[in-house]
């Protein structure tokens, strides 16, 4: 490598469009040299055609301005002379130096210089973010941009970001950035010659804060300081937080500090929005030294407990919490390691290697969730997650990072789960619960993932794949026919589920497992473990996302698992729910298998800050098709926009989801279109897009508390689909027990999940919201006056048309910022 130092010319243009036909209207320039800012460039050029309108308000510019511009050929020399001994530097190059190139030909000038792109770099260095346009990377790194989508503002803004790029190449280690290159043809163009320069000049030796480990460089454990002791009294430790007094939190906390001197279970059933988090934490860690497993419903909810609960109490009381996932979680570095000897023949996965490298240096914890744009590297991650086994003789057994969580987990003082981990750990090591408390939180989620725990899916159309795989390797006679008799039902009960048939009949079911269970060991494990005898029902299902279609083989236990079974004998036990009461015949507490307990209940208020409107004007939701029902709602979110507020809209159907993301022509963020909840949600609470689309966790998993002001949309009541398994299951067990399954279960386990989708917008005192529901069946039906009742409890109530809704909303939002 040269000791030369490059010339850069950061280059900005504004067309009148992107395509071919387009016509450049503005160039700003950029000169870096040996690190400096050293010259800039900047000119109108005359397009001679009428500019759009989203052309003049994106860019500022207008045809009046631009008649009085000069033409590109009268600029051309200029901006020749000034880029043609440079390296080309631009965010999205490929676009900038291709069409400035073009134009420049069209003159008789051959621009033949290398291109750096900035997108790739930011990728690379800021591995951490979720999205990597030039204002999102302005905002996080504190670049000025001032008259976005002006040619000389954005070459400023993007050499400002190439040089703190080149900065933080400057603080790793020599050795690192040479790991680096050896992807660096991966980057696009010649983008690794802004890698190359820095290398260069970087002196040999290590770098404060990182260690070398096989040539990895891992971020030194940082050293935990001393615990503070809480005061006994619950108000002046809210004082310390900074915190505000709430009433109800006040109460709820002189509920958890008595459940905590019983020894039974106990059941506390409080309304969103009133700080249960710290309502339940600062009584257990102000009273006595015992530690904490706290357990949340979601990943997404993990995450978000540990970066705001948590990081106050570890700020201020410097109190120690860990955060335990499941191992496919974190990166196992054995299998990295033996992946950075490959090159692959995908250049986006050799970036990934490099990214990761950087990664590695700042990471904690070594999740690979912290990636922003982990779902579009799904395919490599599967080859380097943790399998959850680790060998003594591995070269990273020290720095292993899911070793080093469970040393984590030991010692800490708060550790926070997920409810699905939390069951798969206690199947096999009550021990986590040794001398902890534990508080179940969203206590109500517990009892789905109880089902989910007592069901297996495989993926069918790649278990169809494998067995046609090992049909044509060399297999013995018998386990031949095995494995095509296997073939035959699977495919044919496969064909039968497009017909909509979904359940697989009894005979197929003991003909597979007679023929599976007679499979050699090593065959196919994960189908001989679904048709072991633990599971009894199997069914199939097809899931879509934006990108793909896959058909799932499913299995489930005839039998209600109970969270009693799970727990040792001394567990000390603590729930906590909104929603703990399904019904007069039903409770939690009885489906979750407890039979004595202590039951405390707050009561509900109403929130003034927030309204329930009705939408009248929208079609009966179970007389649309998929596609008219996306339409509308389409229409309806592009109305309600009209309001200036941040929406949400809340669907029970991936599939509506999706095509009301089509129809849709506003910017928004899709799940499964856009990343996972957790990416989605984070990038949402950055007001990257003023509408989110969400399923599933959005339900009650997921709190709105970052918008001071929002609108929430429910599409469609969310009942249960009375064909699927675990309704039909626990309408068995209710009918059994001589219940009524719908008005006893379904109607008020609907009506909850309202209560709780309603209460991921109110999240403070102050926050505003605004909440439309879109399903007329709560006039229509008989069932609906029930519905009412419950959600006039919350707050203000009324069913009005879409007109009508828009100009209270609006009133609405409006009363606050005269206040």
């Amino acid at each position: 490598m040269t000791d030369k130092q490059y010339k850069y010319a950061v280059v900005d243009l504004e067309a009148t469009g992107a395509n071919s036909s387009g016509k450049i209207i503005q160039i700003g320039i950029v000169i870096i040299e040996n690190g400096a800012v050293t010259q800039i460039y900047e000119t109108d050029v005359n397009p001679h055609q009428k500019l759009d309108e989203h052309i003049k308000e994106l860019t500022g510019l207008d045809d009046r301005r631009l008649r009085k511009a000069p033409e590109f050929s009268q600029v051309a020399r200029e901006v020749y002379d000034l880029i043609h001994d440079a390296i080309f530097v631009a965010h999205n190059v490929k676009f900038d130096a291709n069409f400035l190139a073009e134009a420049l030909f069209w003159e008789g000038f051959e621009l033949l210089t290398p291109r750096v792109d900035t997108v790739e770099l930011a990728q690379v260095f800021y591995p951490s973010l979720d999205k990597y346009s030039l204002g999102q990377l302005c905002r996080t790194l504190a670049i000025p941009l001032e008259n976005a989508h002006t040619a000389l503002a954005d070459a400023q803004a993007t050499a400002q970001l190439f040089l703190k790029i080149q900065e933080k190449i400057r603080g790793l280690p020599k050795a690192l950035v040479e790991k680096i290159l050896d992807f660096g043809d991966s980057l696009i163009y010649e983008s690794r010659l802004a890698i190359e320069e820095v290398y260069q000049s970087l002196p040999n030796g290590r770098v404060k804060g990182l260690q070398d480990c096989q040539g990895i460089f891992l971020k030194k454990p940082a050293s935990r300081g001393s615990e503070k002791k809480l005061s006994q009294d619950f108000l002046t430790n809210l004082y310390l937080l900074g915190l505000e007094e709430r009433p109800e939190q006040l109460r709820f906390a002189h509920f958890m500090e008595e459940a905590l001197d019983q020894q039974e279970p106990s059941f506390l059933q409080a309304q969103t929005g009133l700080g249960k988090t710290f309502g339940y934490l600062l009584p257990i860690l102000a009273r006595r030294k015992e530690r904490v497993l706290v357990t949340v419903p979601t990943k997404v909810l993990q995450d978000q407990l540990l970066q705001k609960e948590g990081r106050i109490l570890q700020e201020v009381f410097g109190l120690t919490f860990h955060s335990l996932k499941s191992p496919d979680n974190y990166l196992k570095l054995d299998r990295f390691y033996d992946s950075l000897a490959v090159q692959d023949d995908n250049r986006l996965t050799n970036r990934c290697k490099m990214q990761l490298l950087v990664w590695l240096t700042e990471t904690e914890t070594g999740d690979l969730n912290e990636i922003g744009q982990a779902h579009r590297f799904s395919a490599y991650f599967s080859e380097i997650r943790h399998d959850g086994k680790l060998s003594r003789k591995s070269l990273f057994y020290q720095e292993d990072f899911w070793r080093q969580g469970q040393v984590k987990a030991a010692v800490s003082r708060v550790v926070i789960t997920n409810h699905a981990y939390l069951l798969t750990r206690l199947e096999d090591d009550q021990s986590l619960l040794d001398n902890r408390i534990l508080v179940v939180d969203e206590a109500q989620k517990l009892f789905f993932a109880l089902e989910s725990f007592s069901q297996a899916s495989l993926n069918l159309t790649k278990l169809l794949q494998q067995i046609s795989q090992l049909l044509q390797t060399k297999q013995r006679l018998v386990q031949e026919r095995l494995l095509q008799s296997i073939q035959f039902e699977l495919a044919h009960a496969a064909e039968r589920q497009r017909k909509r048939d979904s359940e697989l009949q009894t005979e197929v079911v003991e003909k597979l497992r007679q023929d599976v269970s007679e499979l050699d060991e090593h065959l196919l494990p994960e189908l001989q473990a679904m048709f072991s005898p633990k599971y009894q029902y199997y069914w199939l299902t097809d899931e879509a996302g934006a990108d793909y279609r896959l058909k799932k083989l499913h299995a489930g236990r005839s039998d209600l698992l109970r969270f009693t079974e799970f727990l040792p004998e001394t567990a000390k036990v603590i729930l906590v729910s909104s929603t703990l009461e399904i019904s007069s015949k039903v409770n939690l507490a009885q489906l979750l298998g407890f039979e004595t307990y202590h039951f405390y209940k707050l009561k509900n208020r109403k929130r003034p800050l927030q309204k329930l409107f009705l939408n009248t004007d929208f079609p009966n939701v179970t007389d649309l098709s998929s596609q008219d029902f996306a339409q509308q709602l389409a229409v309806a979110l592009q109305e309600l926009a009209a309001l200036g507020r941040p929406i949400v809209a809340l669907f029970t159907s991936r599939d509506l989801l999706l095509a009301t993301s089509e129809q849709l022509s506003l910017p928004h963020l899709a799940q499964y279109k856009n990343g996972d909840a957790s990416n989605i949600k984070r990038r949402f609470d950055r007001a990257e897009a003023n509408i989110l689309l969400g399923s599933g966790s959005f339900w009650e998993g997921a709190d709105f508390a970052e918008q001071e002001q929002i609108v929430q949309v429910i599409t469609r009541l969310p009942f249960d689909n009375p064909k699927d398994f675990f309704v039909q299951k626990i309408n068995s067990y209710l009918k059994a027990d001589g219940k009524n399954s719908f008005y006893d279960y379904q109607l008020p386990l609907a009506i909850l999940r309202l209560k709780q989708a309603i209460g991921r917008t109110r999240r403070n005192e102050r926050q505003k919201s605004a909440v439309i529901l879109l399903d007329n069946r709560i006039l229509t039906k008989r069932y609906g006056k029930q519905i009412q009742h419950h959600l006039s409890q919350l707050a203000s109530f009324e069913s009005l048309s879409q007109p009508e809704i828009l100009q209270k909303a609006a009133d609405f939002f409006d009363e606050e910022q005269s206040d």
